[in-house]
């Protein structure tokens, strides 16, 4: 009860149950929609100034500021007492209403499915053709909503299999399938589902259409993860439970040291094996223990295993909740870390304050929460707290002494310093990551190396940075890892745009984005970034490939939530000719406090009139695979 505002499908507010009268036209709707997200986007109550909003919605009219005005007036007779007064406006009601939108985002997913709108477009049949700027800001927002969607009916199937509803959860697998058939994860999570309800017969048949799809549409097959869908059981046991809690505490044992050393599938059929032994105890703690083991393993060591493990730490979550708050408060951090990796920021939020929530005062957990946590901020482009989250997270992780998460924690800050163009305090962060990472985790040590060497291309030591990029990029290809390769590919793609290698530029960036994603399960952010160098570089020399490339990245942008890389995405756009994505990207840029990016976006869009297009193909080169993995050096393993 209360008031309720409903922006999915089509816009309404309740208020008690009872529908209230809708206000007339359009653009009510829309500075509703627009005050309600920036507010969900990064937490600030000043809001954006009267004449931002103007400028955004009704740059057609006489009077902006009046037709404002007007607007605001509506607003307030639908909403009540909503504080839209002075300069910056900001809705404040109390109590907090009920925002569809909001709990689509941080709700948990029982609470996201109940949305009525769950699915339907936000304002879901409008158009604003006379504000050609916030048509691009509700087109990349409508991109954001439905990946957000389908991250909840992707955690609603992975909960409901974990609990044995694997009918349900197929259900729900099938509705995601639907709405992105070309996922290869949601893919699979059909498969699974469907081997789980004893459907055999149903999964193969999926396997079949799945492969004929991606022919079809993608001329390529699924990968691997497609097919371990049809074998796949994470607790299947190897033979009869015997001893009871010792032998669970010895399998996980053994099972860590396996894959510590390497020997990943016989460390995986140990921790198999402790979820066996655990459940036959039925001490819940230890169940949720041995989950916690093997999905931790399945994220950090096994590629292209993540959904799967997702599945193992929802299933810890069943036992761990009451019985087990540090083992729950894990399960909630590596789920949490999955959604980062794939770009579902606003899911990966909500798992963290759940982590936060259960972690209490383990210092351990709270520091590789906070890494976590200061990763998804900086990838969204919430900078001041990145820092602060990430200068808490190294304090911490210097004060247990973890050595490991002590060098994570420090080229995550790093990497932010970086984006904000403080290069004197990153270059200090990220050598002291490297030197740690060189003594003790050797996996791990291409991806600050990588980020050192972006400064040194900054300070235009361009030799320098050539040499760790090409020492990055090969113990990333011996790891086999497509997060390092695709850091460093992108180093050495700018390598040979400064050295006026063109060609070779655009074969190596090519490259570099088909490697990163080879893995159903790899980094998003690093294919964006990878992408805006050559979405750059295209631009710049009028190929003919550049609008695909742009739609591409923005694309990946808008529908993640990775702020400013969607800005440089508009600017792009705006250099092929849009100029609605220009003044889309310095109203999404006055939003972020980045003074690096505020620079880019003024000397982007101080140069005048767009260039027109040179139509010249360059053509990419053909991916090339990478040696198998020989070692773990995923973030967090």
């Amino acid at each position: 009860m209360g008031l309720a505002i409903h922006l999915l499908g089509a816009p309404r507010v309740e208020r008690d149950g009872l529908l209230l009268p809708s206000p007339r036209g359009h653009k009510v709707w829309g500075l509703l929609a627009y005050l309600v997200r920036s507010d969900h986007a990064d937490g600030r109550r000043a809001g954006p100034s009267r004449k931002q909003l103007a400028d955004l919605l009704f740059e057609d009219a006489e009077d902006p500021l009046a037709a404002l005005r007007w607007n605001l007036s509506q607003l307030r007779r639908l909403l009540g007492d909503t504080g839209l007064r002075g300069d910056l406006l900001a809705l404040s009601i109390e109590p907090r209403p009920y925002v569809d939108i909001d709990v689509v985002a941080s709700g948990t997913w029982v609470e996201a499915l109940g949305a009525p709108g769950l699915g339907h477009e936000l304002l879901e049949g409008m158009s604003f053709a006379n504000s050609p700027s916030f048509e691009v800001w509700l087109a990349t927002e409508r991109r954001h909503l439905q990946a957000t969607t389908e991250a909840v009916l992707r955690e609603a199937a992975l909960a409901r299999l974990a609990a044995g509803a694997a009918s349900e959860a197929a259900d729900l697998a099938g509705r995601l399938v639907r709405q992105n058939p070309l996922d290869e994860n949601y893919q699979a999570l059909l498969v699974r589902s469907l081997a789980a309800a004893g459907d055999g017969v149903g999964a193969a048949r999926q396997v079949a259409a799945c492969r004929e799809l991606f022919m079809r549409e993608l001329g390529m097959p699924p990968g691997a993860t497609l097919e371990a869908a049809m074998r796949t059981d994470t607790a299947a046991p190897t033979a009869r439970p015997a001893t009871g809690r010792a032998a669970a505490i010895a399998q996980m044992e053994a099972g860590e040291a396996a894959i510590g050393a390497g020997v990943l599938d016989a460390g995986l059929q140990c921790l198999r094996r402790a979820i066996v032994e655990a459940d036959a105890t039925g001490d819940a703690a230890l169940r949720a223990r041995a989950r916690v083991a093997l999905g931790g393993a399945l994220v950090h060591a096994a590629r292209g295993r993540d959904e799967e493990g997702a599945t193992a730490l929802h299933e810890a979550l069943t036992f761990g909740q009451q019985a087990s708050p540090a083992h729950a408060a894990a399960a909630c951090r590596e789920l949490g870390y999955v959604e980062f990796l794939r770009g579902r920021y606003d899911r990966a939020l909500a798992w963290l304050r759940r982590a936060t929530t259960q972690a209490g005062a383990d210092r351990a957990e709270q520091a590789r929460i906070a890494i976590v946590h200061g990763s998804v901020l900086s990838d969204t482009a919430h900078y001041a707290d990145a820092l602060s989250m990430l200068h808490g997270a190294v304090a911490l992780a210097d004060a247990i002494a973890d050595a490991k998460q002590l060098a994570y924690a420090q080229s995550m800050l790093g990497r932010a310093l970086l984006l904000c163009g403080d290069l004197a305090a990153a270059t200090e962060v990220l050598d002291r990551s490297v030197a740690a990472a060189q003594k003790g985790w050797t996996a791990f040590v291409p991806w600050p190396q990588s980020l050192r060497a972006e400064i040194d291309l900054l300070q235009g030591d361009v030799d320098a940075a050539a040499e760790r990029f090409e020492h990055a990029f090969a113990l990333g290809c011996q790891i086999g890892d497509p997060c390092w390769e695709g850091i460093a590919g992108r180093g050495l793609g700018r390598v040979a745009i400064l050295r006026g290698e063109t060609q070779r530029a655009v074969e190596i960036l090519s490259d570099t984005i088909a490697r990163c994603v080879r893995l159903p399960d790899a980094y998003l952010w690093g294919k964006g970034y990878a992408l805006d160098v050559l979405c750059g570089l295209a631009v710049a020399e009028g190929m003919a490939q550049a609008p695909g490339w742009v739609d591409e990245m923005h694309s990946l942008a808008a529908r993640s939530g990775m702020r400013e890389l969607t800005v440089r995405s508009y600017l792009h756009r705006a250099a092929l000719g849009d100029s609605a994505s220009g003044a889309a990207a310095r109203l999404l840029a006055d939003e972020i406090d980045n003074p690096a990016l505020s620079g880019d976006v003024d000397r982007a869009l101080q140069v005048g009139s767009a260039p027109r297009l040179k139509v010249r193909a360059v053509a990419p080169a053909a991916s090339r695979r990478s040696p198998a993995v020989r070692e773990t050096g995923r973030p967090g393993s």
